[in-house]
């Protein structure tokens, strides 16, 4: 029965031990003199002799690579269970910025609860809101991309955007997602079982389950409506948002959303486009009023870069007013910004576009002080392709450092 043990399916290490000593074994066998006392064929002694070099091989080889396999496994089980206590991240916004930021903050910690903007009416997400009457996917699927734990080709797949006929410019993963809506009571209950077979670190939810429109009246009295919409007015009117509003503005922000900002350590506001990312979760009923209530710091992270109309000239300061104009009874405890620089290609690029770095001024800093807000400030400038994002790595790291010492504090 020991025998039977030791030899069982899953004792792979043992297995190839065994493989090996046969074959050593083998070869001693081979070139004794023990032939000469049997008198073996010269051909089948070479035999022996090959096959032992083989078992040899195959057995120490497969045996060091199992070896290796279950060293990994040791130290995944042990790096999830480290990350597990990592500290309560609550990240709120939308957009390219929040899921580069994701990428970075779960390497940190596994404790991450994504609440994701739905206001979102353009390109392939806009088109299946006004075919299927769902909410827009294309936010969500880039966050729980950002979070899952999958292989290199099936990101691709689920990124990979057709290139003609009636799906040209729709993706699959935003495909996937409104197949899964279809076969789901609810838009939430799909995401959550999206997550479970992606392996999602964390929870991704949507802020909300209603359908709701964002409008921005310019300063020139306009109102837009849809949040697509609102840049290209805003630069068409040559006139800079006002304030942004939703309809029906009565929507209630998701239950477990409300729970996970009161349990969390640290809330996150951003990265994200000011106006169409981030203020779009604040106006939703009970969020900014769950983020008041609750014991935790808020966190603001200022973008990069200005975005044409939207923020065009915007210091950090003015982001800052803009969120406290909209959500007055929000305190915002920490605003972290970069003080790096955008050379060559890229900045000239942004340039073309209408775009410039968002400059800290010495006024910000004590506008900051002023309202008891600390201010943050590091080389957060990461540049691919000519594009300008944040450093995922050290942008997390400064998030989960705040975090932690605030939970050695409670």
């Amino acid at each position: 029965m020991k025998a039977i043990y030791w030899l069982k399916p899953g004792l792979q290490i043992k297995r190839w031990v065994v493989l090996g000593v046969l074959g050593i074994l083998l070869l001693a066998f081979s070139l004794s003199y023990f032939f000469e006392m049997i008198q073996l064929h010269g051909g089948l002694r070479f035999f022996i002799g090959l096959l032992g070099i083989f078992f040899i091989y195959h057995g120490f080889h497969r045996g060091l690579k199992s070896v290796a396999q279950d060293i990994a496994t040791v130290n995944g089980s042990l790096n999830k269970k480290l990350l597990s206590k990592g500290p309560k991240v609550v990240v709120i916004g939308g957009g390219t910025g929040l899921s580069i930021l994701l990428r970075g903050l779960k390497l940190y910690t596994a404790n991450i609860t994504v609440v994701v903007s739905v206001a979102d009416d353009g390109g392939g997400s806009g088109k299946l809101r006004e075919d299927l009457g769902m909410l827009p996917p294309g936010d969500i699927r880039n966050c729980i991309l950002a979070l899952a734990e999958m292989e290199p080709t099936m990101e691709q797949l689920l990124q990979y955007r057709f290139q003609e006929g009636s799906l040209k410019g729709q993706s699959f993963g935003n495909l996937f997602i409104a197949s899964m809506n279809g076969i789901s009571n609810n838009f939430e209950e799909a995401i959550k079982k999206i997550s479970e077979v992606l392996a999602v670190t964390g929870e991704v939810y949507p802020v909300t389950l209603e359908n709701i429109i964002l409008y921005a009246a310019l300063k020139n009295g306009k109102v837009v409506k849809g949040e697509s919409n609102i840049p290209q007015k805003s630069v068409e009117e040559n006139s800079a948002v006002d304030r942004v509003f939703i309809k029906p503005k009565e929507a209630e922000g998701l239950k477990e959303v409300v729970e996970a900002i009161y349990g969390a350590d640290i809330i996150v506001l951003g990265p994200g486009s000011l106006y169409t990312s981030i203020l779009p979760n604040l106006l939703v009923k009970n969020i900014t009023e769950a983020i008041r209530r609750s014991n935790n710091k808020t966190v603001y992270i200022s973008n990069i870069m200005t975005q044409p109309g939207e923020t065009d000239g915007y210091s950090v300061m003015d982001h800052v007013n803009a969120i406290l104009e909209h959500c007055p009874k929000l305190v915002i405890d920490y605003v972290i910004a970069n003080d790096g620089e955008v050379f060559d290609g890229a900045y000239y690029k942004y340039q073309q576009e209408g775009a410039s770095i968002v400059k800290i001024t010495e006024k910000d800093r004590e506008d900051l002080k002023n309202k008891g807000i600390k201010f943050i400030e590091s080389n957060l400038v990461e540049i691919k392709k000519d594009y300008v994002r944040h450093d995922a790595v050290q942008l997390s790291k400064i998030i989960v450092d705040l975090a932690n010492g605030m939970k050695r504090k409670k």
